[in-house]
């Protein structure tokens, strides 16, 4: 990890030592430009890698040991992120707008997701994913009417798992209880239920729901 670490974060310094070793190859022995291109070759993919890749290959790691504080201060790395691959472009304004918003920088975050979705996503339960981000803070926001058009999006395209398309749908019927639309309420409800949330907190505020549901007439 710590070699890979290192490959990673110096890949310019190594490509510049390596242009410096093809041109040294190149004058000093005999026949040597037949043998520099390979250094030549391996630098200029550190390059094209360092403006096309950056840092984001280590991120997974930082994720899965719970360092975010790591996670963010390598994403503050990337220097040049519209030269980003686009799937990786994609991800890092996905990961830049979760920072924000647990920053409680509602704006900054919002603006991170449309770019992510401007630059295009990998699969379509990414960019459902982002619309139910999207729709949660608009909710926070007090924008319920832009929060309940890309909620609905969201389930529209689709989410990555049950606790992910319970919770779109929660949000859902909680906006239709505020209109007062009652009917529509207990169908996003239903649906909720039905995607049989395993995760703690989705399964908490199912059962809270209910009891406010279950005294709603019709």
């Amino acid at each position: 990890m710590n070699f890979r670490r290192i490959f990673v974060f110096y890949r310019i310094p190594i490509a510049v030592a390596l242009f410096a070793l093809g041109f040294l190859i190149g004058f000093k022995v005999a026949h040597g430009w037949w043998i520099a291109w390979i250094p030549f070759l391996v630098a200029i993919l550190m390059v094209v890698a360092y403006f096309l890749v950056g840092p984001m290959t280590l991120i997974q790691g930082y994720m899965e040991s719970g360092d975010m504080e790591g996670a963010q201060k390598l994403l503050e790395q990337v220097k040049f992120p519209n030269l980003l691959y686009k799937p990786i472009r994609s991800s890092y304004y996905m990961l830049q707008s979760n920072f924000s918003t647990m920053g409680d920088n509602l704006d900054l975050a919002e603006e991170q997701l449309r770019k992510g979705l401007a630059t295009g996503m990998p699969e379509k339960e990414y960019e459902g994913t982002a619309y139910l981000q999207l729709g949660a803070i608009a909710q926070k926001k007090g924008n319920t009417k832009e929060a309940y058009e890309n909620l609905r999006k969201a389930v529209q395209i689709g989410l990555p798992d049950k606790d992910n398309s319970a919770t779109a749908y929660l949000q859902l019927s909680s906006i239709c209880i505020q209109r007062r639309d009652f009917r529509n309420a207990k169908i996003y409800f239903n649906k909720a239920k039905a995607c049989k949330a395993t995760n703690v907190q989705v399964v908490e505020q199912i059962k809270e729901m209910s009891k406010y549901i279950a005294r709603i007439p019709g």
